[in-house]
């Protein structure tokens, strides 16, 4: 069982004096970018293993966001499948993040587990649509090309 800290200090009974306000944002920023490292591997183990609900099986966890007071955690998802399976497991999720929170809390030992929030991480489908909309470019520059001689 991990232990991780999401207090926004940089470590605990430390003293500071001395240091810019720059290095100790840094610092800060760090911790909290590792802790949202471990909650998404340990949620996309749950996710992944633990939830038995079969419209969960096409889900990938890809990104966790903390807030700034670390008591919320956006937890972007891709999905494989139509618009009708994105739609029924991110309605799965929804359903599951309680159990997804306790189950979080007890795993990684956290003093306070942030509420979970899962969003349909759009990326990649962005990424698809601008590589489509480059190959028709291509495609139209090709064409004018052969015309053109």
């Amino acid at each position: 069982m991990r232990h991780i800290s999401l207090s926004a200090s940089p470590r605990p009974n430390c003293s500071l004096e001395g240091q810019n306000k720059a290095s100790v944002q840094l610092v800060v920023m760090h911790r909290a970018e590792r802790a949202a490292d471990i909650i998404k591997e340990e949620i996309a183990q749950i996710v992944g293993y633990e939830l038995e609900d079969p419209r969960v099986s096409s889900v990938t966890v890809t990104e966790v966001r903390l807030s700034d007071d670390r008591r919320a955690a956006k937890v972007y998802v891709t999905i494989t499948g139509d618009e009708s399976e994105h739609q029924a497991a991110m309605a799965a999720l929804r359903k599951a993040a309680p159990y997804v929170r306790k189950q979080l809390g007890l795993s990684l030992n956290l003093p306070r587990t942030p509420e979970i929030h899962f969003v349909r991480d759009r990326v990649e489908e962005e990424g698809e649509r601008v590589d489509q909309l480059l190959q028709q470019i291509e495609r139209e520059w090709e064409s004018q090309g052969k015309e053109n001689e």
